[in-house]
């Protein structure tokens, strides 16, 4: 029986007009790979998004 993944990512769109997803429980911050960017903080079991990132859709 195959069970379903309680993974989730993110995908996030940077003030720069960049979007890019990443996992929603990132051990370390992520950055934009465009302008460098913090597009989120680690807090322990979900990432936090920083004040220039916006959520644009939860990917399943």
């Amino acid at each position: 029986m195959k069970g379903r993944t309680r993974s989730k990512f993110w995908r996030v769109k940077c003030a720069c007009g960049n979007e890019q997803n990443i996992f929603a429980a990132a051990s370390t911050a992520v950055n934009c790979l465009v302008c460098s960017a913090p597009l989120t903080t680690a807090r322990g079991g979900t990432a936090v998004l920083a004040e220039k990132a916006t959520l644009v859709k939860t990917l399943e």
